[in-house]
């Protein structure tokens, strides 16, 4: 990693933990510790002189605050439930008492004072929570990291194809791959969502730890996911992408005891001059959509006007 590199990366750190630091109403010694650890732990794991690994680390420094305000905000509501509990049980408590022959003007009054200041701690709990949520909402929408499986999003992918498209020629040839785990609703239903979960993180890894340098990974939507090759022939994409099935396929994936079998279909296509976001992504689709008629695991490539 260059000089320049970690000027940049300590810039970035620096700007993202003020940033967030301002957006917080409470914030604290924890907070911020929590913060640099997570930076810590992306900056240990970028590869040296990998550029794209260092855009990807800038890109995780946000994120990293996304999961504080995660954590604080089911903080808030755990607060928030247990106050509305307390609340039930003292109503229910001042009904049995008066019900009864018993002369409790005073508790009566104190128990009042409890229940006011429970509910305008409720209230302002419900304050934190919306306000929370929505800066939630707004580093997810400008994050460009799938919160999940930490490759980037579909937000990613469409500023990428964007600007692809937009060169019209390009110096070399360039592949899409568009993958779907199969019979992954069969996992959900069976396992439950924390496993699918576990197989989509398991799934992004493989193929971070699979492709080269310069090829980028993306989560597109559910559990599909858009890999990017450059600089490759047919042949080679072709070689690259059942390498991939055969990866997937061959790794054991292990939850609560048992073993998860987990393959992927996979549609392939090439960048021709003119193609837009839309028609390449389409021809991959189709591509991909063969190989699921055709039995799964397996990959087909479509050319143009389905050559």
């Amino acid at each position: 990693m260059t000089k320049s590199d970690l000027k940049s990366l300590v810039t970035q750190m620096y700007h993202e933990l003020l940033e967030n630091i301002d957006t917080q109403q409470e914030p604290n010694k924890e907070q911020v510790i929590t913060y640099l650890q997570d930076v810590v732990m992306t900056i240990q794991n970028i590869n040296d002189g990998d550029i794209d690994s260092v855009e990807h680390a800038k890109l995780a420094f946000s994120n990293a605050y996304k999961e504080i305000a995660n954590k604080t905000l089911s903080s808030y509501k755990n607060t928030n439930n247990k106050f509305e509990k307390l609340t039930q049980i003292q109503e229910k408590t001042v009904q049995n008492c008066e019900d009864q022959l018993i002369d409790m003007p005073a508790i009566k009054e104190k128990l009042d004072e409890i229940q006011d200041h429970m509910s305008e701690e409720v209230q302002r709990a419900n304050k934190v929570i919306s306000e929370l949520a929505a800066q939630v909402k707004e580093l997810e929408e400008s994050s460009n990291l799938d919160s999940l499986t930490k490759i980037f999003n579909r937000r990613a992918l469409d500023g990428y194809l964007q600007k692809l498209c937009a060169k019209k020629e390009l110096q070399h040839k360039l592949h899409i791959l568009l993958l779907d785990i199969d019979d992954f609703k069969h996992i959900n239903d069976k396992y439950g969502h924390i496993a699918g979960d576990k197989v989509l993180i398991f799934v992004a890894r493989l193929l971070r730890k699979t492709l080269r340098d310069g090829d980028k990974v993306f989560r597109y939507g559910g559990e599909e996911f858009l890999i990017v090759l450059n600089r490759i022939n047919k042949e080679t994409c072709q070689k690259i992408a059942k390498r991939i099935l055969t990866l997937v396929s061959s790794n054991q994936l292990f939850y609560q005891g048992k073993s998860l079998k987990v393959t992927m279909s996979l549609g392939a296509t090439m960048y021709y001059p003119g193609d837009t976001p839309e028609t390449i992504i389409g021809r991959a689709d189709k591509a991909l959509y063969k190989s699921k008629k055709n039995g799964k695991n397996q990959m087909h490539m479509e050319g143009k006007n389905g050559v």
